[in-house]
C-alpha cells in the first residue's frame, strides 16, 4: 500500500517548481545539447541512463534526423538595434532553423515570421523539424510595427550529423511486468507543456523508488514522436513486459483532469484511472482514444497496442496558452502540481494493490458474528456500507475477480474493498491467488 498520509506533498510540489525553474531557460528540441543539459539536471534527482542514437539510424519508417544546436539569433533594424533577441526568449526562433546571416527586405522577412494575431502580445512556438528552413516568432503587435525597408537577420545554429538523446530509469519491483511512464522533453521554455510533466515524472520516480513495489516501473524522458518511435524500435522485443502505461504531460495548470483511454479502451490502466478520477474531488473528463496527440499514439499503434493512456490536465490545444510564451509560471502552480502528483500516486496504488482473492471455504456465507466482524471493521465502528462491502468481497472472491472488478461490480470504492479484504485475510477467510 502506498501511504499518502506521510507524503510531503508541499515539499514535493516546491521541488517540482524548482526543477521547472532550472529547466525553463534551456532551448530544447528533438535533438541537441538542450536535451542533454536537461537530462543532466534530471540526473541529479534520479539515476537515469542516457542513450544516444546516431543520425541516419532507421527506426521503423522514420530516420533519426540531423542534430540541431543553436547559440544565438536576432533581427536588427537599420540602427543596429536588436528588435528580436533569442537570448531574451528562445521561442523567438523557429525551432530547428538552419543558419542564416544576411540583410533582407521587409517583404522577405515577413515570409519567415510567425505570430498569433488573436493573441497579439504572445510569442508562438513553431518548429521546422523535417523541412530545412529558417524563421522567427514574435508578438503580433511587434510585427505590426515593422516599418523599415531592410533588416539584418542572424541565426547561429548548426544542423549536422549527431544523435538523438533520451533518458531512461527502471525501478525494479517483485515482478518483471512493467508500468511505463513517459514524458516528452523536446519543448523549449514552455512550463505546462511539458516542463510540468518532466518535473512530475522525475519526483514520482524518486518517490516510488523508496517503496516496496509489486511491479517494475520504467520512466522515459524522450523527444516527442521521434523519441517514442526510436525507443519502441530499439525495445520491440521487450514491449511484452509493459502491462500498464501513462503519458505524463500538461499536469501543472488549473485545468480539469483529462484522461485519454488507451486504444484497448478497457485495459486495467484505463479502469484504474477512471476509478481514481470518479472517486476524487477534482473535476475531470474521460475521452476515448484517437490517433492524434502525444506519444500514446505510438505506444498504441497496431503493431504494439500497448495499454498506455494519457493523463493530463489541460491537454494539447485545449488551453489558450498552449504553444505560446504565455505558457509560463503564471499558469503552473505548486498546488496544481501537488494535485496531479496525488492523482498519479492513487493510480499507482490501485495497480499495486489490485489483488485477486479466493475464499478458503467457498460454500455459503461464513458466520461473521462469531468472528466479531459485524461489530468492528478495522479501527472504526461497523456500518451498513462496510458490512455490504464485506459480503461483496466474500461473494466475488472466487479467483476470477480482482478488487477493481469488485469495485466496478459493487459500486464500492477500491480503498474500502482493499481494507475489507485485508481484514478477511487476517481472519483466514480469504487468501491471495
Amino acid at each position: 500500500m502506498i501511504e499518502k498520509s506521510s507524503t510531503d506533498f508541499n515539499g514535493i510540489s516546491q521541488d517540482m517548481i524548482q526543477l521547472i525553474t532550472d529547466l525553463y531557460p534551456i532551448c530544447r528540441s528533438i535533438t541537441g545539447n538542450g536535451i542533454r543539459e536537461t537530462l543532466n539536471i534530471i540526473g541529479k534527482i534520479i539515476p537515469i541512463e542516457i542513450f544516444e542514437v546516431p543520425t541516419g539510424t532507421k527506426v521503423f519508417d522514420w530516420t533519426i534526423p540531423k542534430e540541431w544546436n543553436i547559440r544565438d539569433a536576432y533581427i536588427k533594424n537599420s540602427k543596429g538595434e536588436k528588435i528580436v533577441d533569442f537570448q531574451k526568449n528562445n521561442l523567438h526562433v523557429l525551432n530547428y532553423s538552419i543558419p542564416v546571416e544576411k540583410k533582407v527586405t521587409r517583404e522577405e522577412l515577413t515570409r519567415h515570421l510567425y505570430t498569433i494575431p488573436e493573441k497579439p502580445r504572445w510569442i508562438p512556438y513553431r518548429t521546422t523539424y523535417y523541412d530545412e528552413n529558417w524563421g522567427f516568432c514574435m508578438a503580433h503587435e511587434q510585427y505590426q510595427s515593422l516599418n523599415e525597408e531592410m533588416y539584418e537577420v542572424f541565426i547561429d545554429s548548426s544542423l549536422e550529423e549527431g544523435s538523438l538523446t533520451f533518458g531512461e530509469m527502471l525501478i525494479k519491483g517483485e515482478s518483471e511486468k512493467e508500468f511505463l511512464l513517459s514524458c516528452h522533453i523536446c519543448h523549449p521554455s514552455l512550463c505546462n507543456d511539458n516542463l510540468s510533466g518532466i518535473a512530475l515524472s522525475s519526483y514520482l520516480a524518486e518517490h516510488i523508488s523508496h517503496l516496496s513495489l509489486r511491479y517494475s516501473y520504467r520512466f522515459l524522458f524522450i523527444p516527442g514522436t521521434i523519441g517514442s518511435i526510436c525507443w519502441l524500435s530499439l525495445n520491440k522485443e521487450h514491449c511484452s513486459n509493459i502491462k500498464y502505461g501513462l503519458i505524463v504531460n500538461c499536469v501543472g495548470d488549473a485545468g480539469k483532469f483529462i484522461y485519454k483511454r488507451s486504444r484497448q479502451a478497457d485495459a486495467e490502466i484505463d479502469r484504474a484511472v477512471v476509478h481514481v478520477l470518479e472517486n476524487c474531488e477534482y473535476d475531470h473528463e474521460i475521452i476515448d482514444f484517437f490517433p492524434y496527440g502525444y506519444d500514446e499514439r505510438q505506444f498504441c499503434s497496431p503493431g504494439f497496442n500497448l495499454p498506455v493512456g494519457c493523463l493530463s490536465r489541460s491537454t494539447h490545444g485545449r488551453y489558450p496558452e498552449y504553444h505560446t510564451s504565455a505558457d509560463n509560471f503564471s499558469i503552473v502552480k505548486p498546488s496544481f502540481l501537488s494535485e496531479s502528483f496525488s492523482v498519479y500516486l492513487d493510480v499507482i496504488d490501485i495497480i499495486e494493490n489490485n489483488q485477486t482473492y479466493v475464499r478458503t471455504d467457498p460454500f455459503c456465507e461464513p458466520q461473521l458474528g462469531t468472528r466479531g466482524l459485524y461489530d468492528k471493521i478495522g479501527a472504526r465502528s461497523s456500518s451498513q456500507k462496510d458490512q455490504l462491502a464485506m459480503l461483496w468481497v466474500l461473494n466475488l472472491a472466487d479467483g476470477n475477480h480482482s478488487l477493481l472488478n469488485m469495485s466496478e461490480r459493487s459500486g464500492i470504492d477500491f480503498s474500502t474493498l482493499r481494507e475489507i479484504s485485508d481484514i478477511l485475510v487476517e481472519h483466514h477467510l480469504l487468501e491471495k491467488c
